[in-house]
């Protein structure tokens, strides 16, 4: 792969790295329970936030692990490699998922 090509891919993840990051903050710690029973309601809603705020952070935290492995296989000099077959990962399927670990054929398999 192209130096170039390279540098770019990494810049890419680095702000997507940084992103998430900042999302994951924002998104906020376990809400305290306080235990005013006249607050019943406002509880219930921080609590429900909370539960969809966990499947969101589960989530990004998978990506953000995707995007540190990515960046450790450029360092490596592995970058682009799929790691099923060995083969090159396709230009057009990095550009849309920088983080990709498999080929287009490895992925349908």
């Amino acid at each position: 792969m192209a130096k170039l090509n390279l540098k770019e891919f990494e810049e890419q993840l680095k702000k997507s790295q940084t992103e998430i990051e900042a999302e994951l903050k924002s998104l906020g710690e376990v809400p305290e329970m306080g235990s005013d029973i006249d607050a019943f309601d406002t509880e219930t809603d921080e609590a429900e936030g909370y539960s969809t705020n966990l499947g969101i952070k589960k989530t990004m935290k998978d990506r953000l692990q995707e995007i540190e492995r990515a960046l450790d296989k450029i360092k490596n000099n592995s970058y682009g490699q799929c790691e099923k077959c060995g083969m090159g990962i396709e230009l057009e399927v990095l550009k849309a998922s920088p983080e990709s670990r498999y080929c287009k054929m490895c992925k349908h398999v």
